[in-house]
């Protein structure tokens, strides 16, 4: 510190007042010992060895922490999933077992189906063929009746010739002939009377026994005509009745086969789900046991380190201590006082010496570094031509084998059309369940990208805000030790002007007495001290003043200048009074120049203080603020942290779901594409088959297609 421009000043004065000579000098910083500054080297060591451990120990503890949470962790995570695979397992052949019998199910249900449309449509064609039979035989009644009508009015009137020669006498004659349940005799006689020339008006004999035979024909044409609509009627009743219940089993028989397909459509999705899950668990685990053994064999090599580190750094620890005993000890530091005259350039040389030592050792450190881190029926007509062509098979046995291919043929053609309206609508569904699990994979990745940049925005403003607060928190130490050392200059400087001042005064006042009586103002009594005070009182005379002070005037300042080196005093010249004005000018000046500095330092002291209390209030004001910001901000990155987790976990298991829908509707391709894409020429090809097979038939049983 350069010393006030009045203290300077002061000294020069009250050496020329006193004749006393004052020598400043720095000499001791010279004449330091230079074994205390390797003893500092030594010791700066020591605690960087020490810094060192516990930084090292900190480490290590917090890596053993990180061995030990994730031996856990993974240990918990084997256990989980070695007891998932299993249920995994059973849970994939209990859905396989559960769609095979849904399978078997749904092929009954559809056969059932199949039959009971089958059995309207062969009902429908029977019902049409009895009607049509109902009709010609109720349209033959009824003229016959009409017949029988005009026979019977036109013979009780007289008219038998005239009926006779009618087209209803033929038809009626016709009909007597093809009646069975009648009497012969009565039969003969109606054929020899329709058959009579009788003229208009003329009666033949019997004509009475004639009207009587065909009344009984008519009422008993009459009583089958009422029977055989009544059996009409039955059988149109029964046919509603059979097709009422036909399409009610039906459409009983479709919710099942509805419900069953959906159902098998979605145990095969889980199927194929449970399939990628065992494979990610069975992959999830392989990797958990690796990384644990190598964890484990990290962790113990680690460890062994760590304990030859610590062994090591004891011993250099303990090295240094004994150095430093050693070289700290009393006698060495007086031995090398007496050994080391040239103290100050002992030191450099030792200096330059040790960085030499430490370059050197530096390189050999990094060398050692480097090296360290080194249509299939076919075949079904080839056995019917070797049929035909064997000699000793006859027809109907061929027939026979063509009416079983027919049939045959067509159960195939119904699997095939059960097969196509199966793989239609799993397609469907599947198709849409992966749209939608598409869509939903989609919505979380936007979900995933939208939290990421939430999370990294956020993690840039809590940056920015740990900065701002460190750069704050800096600013405010500087400020504050900035602040100290004004407030630490100004106490000086005030300390020192102070002595100073006091100083001139008492010199002045020394002066007064020699040179003004009547300006000098005696110096307060000396105030005594407890046990000087107990002596006076007692009878005692203090005689001498206890030294202290500058020139044993009381006077402290924070300089203080001192010298080594005695020097003979002059040899005092005749006495004469000397002019005393012109230094009491001086001191005046001095008084004032004094005065005014410490006027401004004060001022400049109360200008800072307060300029320094609103940096403070205002830096704590915005500390406050930031902090509040850095918890909103980690809050809310912490929530968008949680979000992106649950959207990341939402879009691993909709992509497992969709990867499962994909790959069941590869199966669905696999299963399906070549049934739909041949279905209509296999179809085709099996009703030209089937063709085929009936005309053969027909050729067998007579039928000429030779045009």
């Amino acid at each position: 510190m350069v010393m006030p421009r009045g203290v300077v000043l002061l000294a020069h004065t009250v050496a020329t007042a006193t004749g006393v000579t004052v020598y400043q000098h720095a000499k001791e910083t010279a004449t330091a010992n230079p074994v205390r500054k390797i003893v500092y080297m030594l010791q700066s060591m020591q605690k960087k060895v020490g810094e060192e451990a516990e930084h090292t120990e900190d480490l290590h503890t917090k890596f053993m922490c990180f061995c030990k949470g994730n031996s856990a962790n993974l240990a918990a995570s084997i256990s989980s999933d070695q007891a998932k695979l299993p249920q995994l397992t059973a849970s994939i052949e209990a859905s396989v077992s559960g769609k095979e019998q849904l399978d078997a199910d749904l092929k009954s249900h559809l056969k059932d189906r199949n039959a009971a449309k089958k059995s309207k449509v062969v009902a429908t064609a029977l019902r049409k063929k009895e009607k049509s039979a109902f009709d010609s035989e109720l349209k033959d009644s009824q003229g016959n009746l009409a017949a029988l009508t005009k026979a019977i009015a036109a013979i009780s009137n007289g008219r038998a010739g005239a009926f006779l020669q009618s087209s209803s006498a033929t038809v009626l004659k016709g009909l007597v002939t093809e009646t069975q349940d009648m009497l012969s005799a009565d039969r003969q006689e109606l054929v020899a009377f329709l058959s009579g020339d009788q003229s208009e008006g003329e009666l033949a004999p019997g004509t009475d026994e004639i009207v009587g035979i065909l009344k009984q024909m008519k009422e008993t044409m009459l009583a089958n005509q009422k029977q055989m609509v009544a059996e009409e009627k039955a059988a149109v009743d029964s046919y509603q009745g059979l097709m009422d219940a036909k399409s009610k089993q039906v459409k009983a028989l479709s919710r099942p086969i509805e419900s069953k397909t959906k159902r098998i459509g979605d145990l095969g999705i889980d199927i194929a789900r449970l399939h990628n899950d065992r494979d990610d668990t069975a992959g999830t685990l392989e990797q958990d046991q690796e990384f644990i053994a190598n964890l484990k064999e990290n962790c113990d090599n680690k460890e062994k380190t760590h304990e030859q580190d610590k062994k090591m750094r004891a011993q250099e620890l303990l090295a240094l201590a004994d150095t430093i005993q050693i070289l700290n000890d009393d006698d060495t530091l007086e031995l090398f006082k007496k050994t080391l005259p040239s103290a100050s350039s002992s030191f450099l040389q030792m200096q330059s010496t040790s960085e030499s030592l430490r370059t050197r050792a530096q390189a050999v450190l990094s060398l050692a570094q480097k090296s360290e881190k080194s249509s299939g029926s076919r075949h079904h007509l080839d056995f019917i031509l070797l049929a035909l062509r064997g000699k000793k098979v006859g027809f109907e046995r061929v027939a026979k084998l063509i009416d079983e291919l027919v049939a045959t043929l067509k159960e195939e053609q119904v699997d095939d059309d059960n097969k196509k309206e199966f793989c239609g609508v799993q397609s469907d569904q599947v198709h849409d369940k992966i749209h939608g699990l598409a869509a939903s994979v989609s919505d979380f990745e936007a979900a995933i990208a939208e939290n990421k940049d939430v999370v990294a925005n956020l993690a840039e403003d809590i940056a920015a805000l740990k900065r701002g607060i460190a750069a704050l928190d800096k600013e405010v130490a500087e400020a504050s030790a900035q602040r100290k050392a004004e407030k630490s200059e100004f106490d000086s400087l005030i300390a020192s002007n102070s002595a100073a001042k006091r100083l001139i005064l008492l010199a002045k006042n020394r002066l007064h007495k020699f040179y003004d009586a009547s300006l000098y103002r005696a110096e307060k009594p000396r105030e005594l001290s407890t046990e000087d005070q107990i002596y006076t009182n007692n009878g005692g005379e203090i005689t001498t003043q206890a030294p202290g002070g500058i020139a044993n005037t009381g006077v402290t300042a924070f300089v203080q200048v001192r010298s080594s080196v005695s020097v003979p005093p002059e040899a005092a010249a005749a006495y004469a009074k000397k002019e005393s004005g012109g230094v009491l000018t001086m001191m005046d000046l001095l008084v004032k120049d004094l005065d005014g500095e410490i006027q401004e330092a004060t001022t400049e002291e109360k200008n800072a203080n307060e300029a320094f209390s609103k940096f403070t209030v205002n830096a704590a004001s915005k500390r406050t603020q930031d902090s509040k910001a850095l918890v909103g901000k980690e809050s809310a990155k912490a929530d968008s942290e949680s979000a992106l987790e649950e959207s990341a976990e939402g879009r691993r298991t909709k992509a497992r779901e969709f990867l499962a829908a994909k790959k069941y509707e590869a199966q669905l391709h696999a299963e399906c594409d070549w049934l739909i894409q041949y279905h209509d020429t296999r179809k085709e090809a099996r009703a030209s088959e089937v063709d085929s097979l009936v005309k053969a038939k027909a050729v067998l049983s007579g039928a000429d297609y030779s045009l």
